[in-house]
């Protein structure tokens, strides 16, 4: 078993959700876009060494190595133009 937990939610409802959102945009030209936009899964564990490992094995098909952020937070950004798909792991004390 893993030293850590991905929160990630239904891939179908997700990519659902993301053509409903460019389609409306696409149908109403006069909704105001924002410059830039992220997207992010969260990894979860209670150590550096499990949120490490979790955002590599997450971030892999991405092929974004994880970044030592320091004070024990990891993240594994890749970028779509103006969006941000990101894979990141805070310690449990920091998202209080």
């Amino acid at each position: 078993m893993s030293d850590y937990v991905i929160r990630s939610g239904y891939r179908a409802a997700f990519l659902a959700g993301l053509q409903e959102l460019v389609d409306f945009l696409t149908a109403n030209p006069a909704v105001v876009v924002p410059r830039r936009a992220s997207v992010a899964v969260l990894v979860d564990a209670s150590d550096p060494a499990g949120r490490r490992e979790g955002v590599a094995a997450v971030a892999a098909p991405l092929g974004a190595p994880p970044e030592d952020l320091g004070r024990g937070c990891f993240d594994a950004p890749r970028e779509f133009g103006p969006i941000a798909y990101v894979v990141v792991a805070i310690p449990p004390q920091e998202r209080q």
